[in-house]
This record gives C-alpha cells, sequence and structure tokens, in this order.
C-alpha cells in the first residue's frame, strides 16, 4: 500500500507540473506582452514595468519559468493587480463558497442517484425501472441553470408572493457564523446541482449492478440461502459502486474547481463566479491560479478514487 501510495503521488506530482509547464507557455510565452496583460488594461507604464520585473520577464526563458516554479512550490499564486490583492487570498477566500455546494450537493446526489438506481436494478423493466429511467432523462436533459431559475420562481418567488420566506434566492452566509443560515441560503443550489448529476449515478449503478447481480459469486450467495437485501447491499452493491466511485471522484475535483453555471444563476460568490469574473476582466494572475487550483483539486481526487477501490471491491489490490 505505501508503495502504491508513493507511486500515485509521484505520478500527481508530474501532472501537476505538466499542467504548470503549460501554464506557463500558454499566458508568459504566447502573448506579445504578458506583463501588460497581467497588469490589466488600465496599468500604467510604471505598473508595466514593475511587473514586467517582479515577475522576471526581462531574463531568458528558463530562468522565467524557474521563477514560476519556485513561487508556486512556496504557495505564490502572484498578485492581482485588479482587486489589489494576492491570488491566494483571494482563492481561499472563496474557496469555502464552492466547498460548500460541491459537498453539500454531492450527498444529497450520491443518496439520490444510488437509491434510484438500486430500486430500478432490483426490479428490472417494472414501473420503478421505468420511472427511474424517466428520472434519468429528465435530468440529463434539464440543464442547470433552467432548473436554478424554476427553483427560484416556484420556491422563491411564489412563496415571496405568499409571505412565506423559507428559501432565500441569492447571497451566502457562513457556516461558522450561522449554520441555519448556512443550510437555508444553499438549499436551493444543493437540489440545482445534485438533481441534474444525480441522472448520471442513477444510470451508471443501475447498468453496473445489473451486471454484477449476474455474476457467479451472486448466484451462489443466493443458493446460500441469503436474504435478497443481503445479496444485494452486501456482496452486489459494494461491487457495483465502483464506476459510481470513479465518476464521484472526477466529478468533485471538477466542481471544486468552480461551479460556474449554478454559482451565477445564484448570486454565490465562489470560485467559478471570480474565474467568470477574472476571464471578464482579464485579469490573468487569478485565471492562472484558477486553473492551478482546479488542476490541483482534480489529481487529489483521483489519487482518492485509486485507494477507494480496494475497499469497495475486493477483488481490486493496490500492487
Amino acid at each position: 500500500m505505501t508503495a502504491f501510495l508513493v507511486r500515485r503521488g509521484l505520478f500527481g506530482l508530474l501532472v501537476l507540473w505538466i499542467v504548470s509547464v503549460a501554464v506557463f507557455l500558454l499566458f508568459f510565452v504566447t502573448p506579445h506582452d504578458p506583463a501588460r496583460t497581467i497588469a490589466g488594461r488600465l496599468a500604467t507604464p510604471q505598473t508595466v514595468a514593475l511587473v514586467n520585473h517582479r515577475l522576471g520577464l526581462d531574463r531568458p526563458l528558463i530562468d522565467q519559468y524557474g521563477s514560476f516554479a519556485w513561487r508556486l512550490l512556496h504557495g505564490d499564486l502572484g498578485y492581482s493587480y485588479y482587486n489589489s490583492e494576492p491570488v491566494r487570498a483571494l482563492l481561499f477566500s472563496r474557496l469555502p463558497v464552492t466547498a460548500s455546494l460541491a459537498l453539500g450537493a454531492a450527498v444529497l446526489w450520491l443518496v439520490v442517484g444510488i437509491g434510484v438506481g438500486v430500486v430500478a436494478a432490483r426490479r428490472p423493466r417494472s414501473l420503478a425501472d421505468r420511472g427511474g429511467t424517466l428520472f434519468v432523462l429528465t435530468g440529463l436533459s434539464m440543464p442547470t441553470f433552467l432548473l436554478g431559475l424554476l427553483l427560484i420562481y416556484f420556491l422563491f418567488f411564489k412563496l415571496h408572493l405568499a409571505g412565506i420566506d423559507l428559501f432565500p434566492a441569492s447571497g451566502y452566509v457562513a457556516l461558522t457564523q450561522d449554520p441555519a443560515g448556512w443550510a437555508q441560503h444553499l438549499i436551493l443550489p444543493w437540489i440545482t446541482l445534485a438533481m441534474v448529476i444525480a441522472a448520471t449515478y442513477s444510470r451508471l449503478t443501475r447498468s453496473s449492478l445489473l451486471e454484477v447481480l449476474g455474476e457467479d459469486y451472486i448466484r451462489t450467495a443466493r443458493s446460500k440461502g441469503l436474504s435478497e437485501r443481503r445479496v444485494v447491499y452486501r456482496h452486489g452493491l459494494r461491487s457495483a459502486l465502483t464506476p459510481v466511485f470513479t465518476q464521484f471522484g472526477i466529478d468533485i475535483g471538477t466542481l471544486l474547481g468552480g461551479v460556474i453555471v449554478t454559482e451565477q444563476v445564484f448570486g454565490l460568490p465562489g470560485l467559478g463566479q471570480l474565474a467568470l469574473q477574472s476571464v471578464t476582466n482579464q485579469d490573468l494572475p487569478v485565471i492562472i491560479g484558477t486553473v492551478l487550483l482546479a488542476s490541483f483539486f482534480i489529481v487529489v481526487a483521483n489519487v482518492l478514487v485509486d485507494l477507494g477501490y480496494a475497499m469497495l471491491d475486493p477483488r481490486v489490490r493496490p500492487s
């Protein structure tokens, strides 16, 4: 297990290094004047010259990348001249919002998606299975922004007209400040994000569980007289969750990098909203920081997925 962790960790570091090289070439080598791009459209010539000197853009290319990589190793993601604030501080101030949205929605979509998939797999071609198929088609066809606007209209606007202020339409309250207000402001974004993604998990769970329930060891378990519930949940579902766990790792890593549409619809000041504002304002350091942070989350999520295989499926062992 230790050797496996070391190998996966080294591979993850290799991926992050490749991403850093690609980001450096894309943002520092390709532009005609990267200092002007980083400083912003309204920067004075003195500010451009200062950025050029601080980033070492007047030095050879290898030295430039060495300085860039050295700053990354020390957690220095640059300075946003548009916001007059270090990029790391900007990202860390927005990260709790995106993490709250992604992790809360993840719990909801796992419960709903796996639950619907298991019910459909246990009774194939039944009314429950057809209902699950309808749920999957609806979820896969429904755009996130449309579902969010529908929830705001029916659960905020209509209830507000009736004098019931149960679900806020926008804003964010920190968990440490008011746990109840935190959950109240996030319940509609959670539902919006979870209902769309849960459809994928329902489909994965159903197809994987149907395949597992046809395996020889499942028939052996049934022939021993085990109850159907124990056969499905203890022996079948554990192995069937392997592709679900893979998808979960990818989704969490991606969502922690920013959920742009949902954050925009509900006015959540998270990483997705920050990334969109940075692209609009051409705030290059923040864009670079967001790309690197999202890459880090995806690499970590994939390492955790590989470790989780051995826990979910006894046939899989790290070697």
